[in-house]
């Protein structure tokens, strides 16, 4: 699962990816659900059985006790073996790390680039090695520009360092024109040269690049398929994707006596509309009034991908 903790943050990296819905807004998400309490994304947990949490935002760490008290909560719920990992652009000093002791598995941390080719006199690199001795996976996480080749140097402090391919997004364009940076190809939002940036750095088995293809076909897909079989009706089709198909009508009386006729569980009435198995509907299209429709959307009622009158 995706813990959202806030859009806010204390850094203005012209690189960040993160959207205008969030961007800035004190707003807490589990997935793409708004969520205010932890109990909230315990059942967003439960209903795509999440195996570990990613808590991220925005700076989670400017909302401590919203990250306290979520992680506590998660934990107390799904046992130590919930794995918890945290991306921060704060390096927690040793307060911190003890307060996160136990609940918080991994810390990502996130430093900025200006300070990459000092980063061995960083703050960073001074809480990673105190998060290590505590216990704590710790590592960097950071994009693929083209200074990441210097933070070679801070492997011997870190147990990984995950780069991530450079990627467009609506929130870092201007950003990207102003460098002159392109897109690699019309399919994904890599840019141009990012995974050549990232090959300079060492081949250690610490150094591990995430591609833009890979976060947007595997890692979002996975998290979609589980959420999808875990929260489908029984007249839900679900995808390779993880999105669902199901039909939609807007009856009229004669139609809702057809209705009456189906079996028990085979269709949800709405009030306004009903959903059924797209199969079904698209059979009977012809012998009913209302207007009728196939939906696609993400699960768990989630965005609308297409809508495919019949």
């Amino acid at each position: 699962m995706v813990l959202f903790v806030t859009g806010l943050c204390h850094r203005t990296c012209w690189y960040c990816p993160l959207s205008g819905e969030r961007k800035g807004k004190d707003l807490t998400y589990a997935n793409e659900r708004i969520i205010e309490s932890p109990e909230q994304a315990i059942e967003v947990a439960h209903r795509m059985s999440a195996l570990g949490t990613g808590v991220t935002g925005g700076e989670p760490l400017s909302r401590p006790e919203r990250v306290i008290t979520y992680c506590s909560r998660l934990k107390e719920e799904f046992g130590p073996e919930h794995q918890i990992h945290l991306y921060t652009g704060i390096a927690p000093d040793l307060e911190m790390l003890t307060r996160l002791s136990g609940i918080v598995d991994e810390i990502r941390l996130h430093p900025p680039v200006d300070i990459w080719d000092q980063i061995l006199e960083s703050d960073f690199v001074i809480s990673a090695l105190k998060a290590k001795d505590m216990g704590f996976n710790i590592g960097f996480e950071v994009p693929a520009l083209p200074e990441v080749g210097v933070l070679n140097q801070a492997l011997p402090a870190l147990d990984f360092l995950n780069i991530n391919e450079l990627e467009w997004g609506g929130s870092n364009a201007d950003g990207m024109r102003e460098r002159n940076y392109t897109l690699e190809d019309g399919l994904h939002n890599a840019i141009e040269g990012s995974r050549e940036w990232a090959s300079v750095i060492s081949k250690d088995d610490k150094v591990h690049f995430c591609s833009s293809s890979f976060k947007d076909s595997v890692q979002l897909r996975k998290r979609l398929i589980r959420v999808a079989r875990n929260t489908a009706r029984s007249f839900d089709h679900v995808t390779r994707d993880g999105t669902i198909i199901y039909g939609n009508l807007v009856p009229d009386e004669k139609d809702r006596e057809w209705l009456r006729r189906l079996k028990a569980g085979t269709f949800d009435d709405q009030g306004d509309h009903v959903e059924l198995s797209w199969r079904v509907l698209r059979a009977n299209a012809e012998t009913l009034s209302g207007e009728s429709s196939i939906i696609e959307r993400y699960p768990d009622r989630g965005i609308i991908v297409e809508v495919t009158p019949i």
